[in-house]
């Protein structure tokens, strides 16, 4: 299996620069898992498409403002950093750059002081870990002075900081947002609810791994970077009792699908737990829980797009996102949506 299988020609117009307004006027492509059969419609029309029994599993994890520019204390220098994940009291693993720079012992200022951050270690991959200080909460300074993390194929600047949030993000910890949960309104959820189908939260912080792209010719030889979930009681008995009444499990965004069938991998069964995932999902896996998958379009050659061939089929896929191309579909982050049932 090899990376170029899983390359198409995207023009660069079709990658979406800002969201939609309201957030489910996006489009949805609707897309048969047994014969692929394509129907196109807008995100406002799933409630139609879901049923009483239905169970929608969605990843509640809330982005953190993880671009941080400052400067080097003793003389100024200009540093930007990402972080990346929490390992201790305000203490980060992030990528700084001019990495050069950011030697351990050397400390960084931020927000005019608001946030002052020191190098203790240099990692083998080049991260750094960094203890940060300041007064208060460390998460109230961030937003004070910290950015929304945005994909580097994103070059309009965001002009509301919660338009890269889901509406029901509440975990704080992701580096990038689960963006094919951003298309829900509140309003569409209590009508979802109010038909009869059920909603269960799961956390999986995005980090690292939505950034490093695959760069081995055989996708076998890839390594994903591991990333924190969790999921609680509550939502373990939802998805066992729908399971067991025969409802459907329709995870929301790639990152629901790998929490839910990380555990299953784990232990055999979904259960309450949480810990550190690094499963890669490419064709040839079976799945264990998830029945339907609402997701965006993603990028050629991602980790991504593999997992949606492994759950639709390679063909099939390859003929949707061809299909998505030739009809302008909105694609990335910021993009239109596909719902794979």
């Amino acid at each position: 299996m090899k990376k170029s299988d899983f390359y198409y020609d995207l023009p660069e117009e079709l990658i979406a620069q800002t969201p939609i307004e309201p957030r489910n006027q996006s489009r949805l492509m609707v897309i048969d898992r047994e014969t692929g059969a394509v129907s196109h419609q807008h995100f406002y029309n799933l409630c139609d498409m879901l049923q009483e029994g239905d169970l929608l599993v969605l990843n509640d994890s809330r982005v953190i403002p993880a671009r941080l520019y400052g400067e080097k204390i003793d003389n100024g220098t200009f540093i930007e950093f990402l972080l990346l994940e929490q390992k201790g009291d305000k203490l980060w693993e992030l990528i700084c750059r001019p990495g050069k720079k950011a030697k351990v012992g050397t400390r960084f200022s931020f927000g005019g002081g608001r946030l002052i951050g020191e190098v203790v270690e240099v990692k083998e991959d080049g991260n750094r870990l960094v203890q940060f200080t300041c007064e208060g909460n460390f998460f109230t300074a961030l937003e004070d002075v910290g950015q929304m993390p945005l994909p580097p194929y994103i070059k309009a600047k965001l002009q509301d900081k919660e338009r890269y949030q889901t509406v029901y993000s509440r975990e704080l910890g992701s580096a990038a947002a689960p963006t094919a949960g951003l298309h829900f309104t509140k309003e569409m959820l209590q009508q979802l609810q109010d038909k009869g189908v059920r909603l269960a939260y799961v956390t999986l912080h995005v980090g690292l791994g939505t950034f490093r792209p695959v760069k081995e010719d055989d996708v076998l030889q890839h390594k994903m970077h591991s990333e924190h979930y969790a999921m609680s009681q509550e939502t373990a008995d939802l998805i066992n009792q729908t399971k067991a009444a025969g409802g459907r499990v329709i995870c929301v965004g790639t990152t629901s699908c790998r929490t839910v069938e990380s555990i299953a991998t784990f232990f055999g069964k979904i259960q309450a737990c949480e810990g550190y995932t690094d499963i890669f999902i490419y064709p040839g896996y079976q799945f264990k829980v998830m029945d339907g998958l609402i997701t965006n379009f993603h990028l050629p050659e991602s980790t991504l797009i593999m997992l949606v061939s492994a759950f639709l089929g390679y063909d099939n896929t390859m003929r949707a996102y061809k299909t998505a191309v030739e009809e302008k579909y909105r694609f990335f982050s910021f993009g239109d949506a596909c719902f794979i049932r």
